[in-house]
């Protein structure tokens, strides 16, 4: 088991299609065991819960027991699997991109990647990364409604460790039109630590969602021309 851990993070977007468009937030986020979530005394419950329907799967199942069945359809099986994400905080939740690396003991068998749009809808990349953590995916998911569907992401996975290092780059008709980074430092995850992070950076997942909109609000305000977006079929199987 891995000791569950907060991570005080830098979120970067560099936008370089038809305008020049870049912003910084400093948010928090956990990492934890999927084998062994935290216990939080009851008073910070409501600031953080881990919940199924949160993400990929059936909401019965545990999140772990989801992240098994989607491994065990490309046939993977791995022994731990850590979670990166925005925790329910309050009632609400909003993970634009959620993390699992998945191991086989020591060894790291695949990541997966898993984006959620303000629709409604997320989607699953299944990554294998090289010795130096980068990975290609095709872009197959409708996140912002200022980019087209088609292009690949070119993504950097560093693993978990004192610090955090994640880059992901979208790649279209030979041009790099978003670019985005997560970078911070590793903080252990306990009450005080914790307390110091809901003062710090209060209502977190509340401010993701609204900067979200606040940002595309921007971008619409510009002229930024809008694509019309796909209903994305659910990955989800109920077996």
């Amino acid at each position: 088991m891995v000791a569950a851990a907060l991570y005080d993070v830098e979120v970067a977007h560099s936008r370089r299609e038809r305008i020049d468009y870049a912003f910084k937030h400093r948010v928090f986020l956990w990492l934890v065991d999927l084998d062994e979530l935290p216990a939080l005394p009851r008073w910070l419950r409501p600031f953080a819960r881990f919940q199924s329907r949160d993400h990929l799967g059936v909401p019965t199942r545990t999140i772990r027991q989801n992240l098994d069945a989607y491994l065990a359809d490309h046939g993977i099986r791995c022994s731990r699997i850590l979670m990166l994400a925005n925790a329910r905080s309050l009632g609400h939740v909003f993970n634009p991109l959620t993390v699992f690396w998945c191991y086989n003991d020591a060894a790291l068998a695949c990541v997966v990647a898993e984006v959620h749009n303000t629709y409604g809808e997320r989607h699953c990349y299944l990554l294998f990364p090289d010795e130096t953590g980068r990975a290609r995916a095709d872009k197959e998911f409708y996140v912002s409604p200022f980019l087209d569907l088609g292009g690949e992401y070119l993504m950097r996975f560093g693993e978990p460790g004192p610090t955090l290092s994640v880059t992901i780059a979208l790649r279209q008709n030979g041009r790099t039109p978003l670019t985005a980074t997560l970078r911070g430092h590793r903080l252990p995850a306990t009450p005080s630590a914790l307390v110091r992070l809901l003062v710090k950076r209060p209502l977190t997942t509340h401010r993701v969602s609204a900067l979200i909109r606040t940002h595309g609000i921007a971008l619409w305000l510009r002229r930024i021309p809008i694509v019309p977006r796909t209903p994305h079929e659910a990955q989800e199987t109920a077996r």
